[in-house]
């Protein structure tokens, strides 16, 4: 599985993925896309799911047609102490996801 961290998630975020390779936007040039260009980039890169914390993706984006799956991050903030308790969940949809399907994981799942 290899999933790209939106900008909006800290860089250390990466490290919390074992046996997902995980990358930023920031390290694959994606930083400042906007979110169809983004999506588009990842999914020319073969990445396979795009972690964000942007709740608007889902309303914005048709994904239905992408091979790219969206997993929308929900806590309290985006900093990596909030983010560091959704990641047993997050690994068990990134097993589970299908392509162009859009999860959303939070804090109360």
């Amino acid at each position: 599985m290899k999933v790209l961290l939106d900008e909006c998630l800290p860089l250390d975020f990466r490290h919390s993925f074992r046996d997902i390779q995980a990358h930023t936007a920031q390290w694959t040039g994606f930083k400042g896309k906007k979110n169809g260009e983004l999506l588009e980039a990842a999914e020319a890169a073969g990445y396979d799911a795009l972690l964000t914390v942007d709740q608007g993706i889902p309303h914005q984006q048709r994904l239905g047609d992408q091979k790219l799956a969206v997993v929308v991050l929900h806590s309290p903030t985006n900093r990596l102490q909030d983010l560091l308790p959704l990641v047993g969940r997050i690994v068990q949809v990134l097993a589970a996801i299908q392509p162009g399907q859009t999860i959303a994981v939070s804090s109360s799942d």
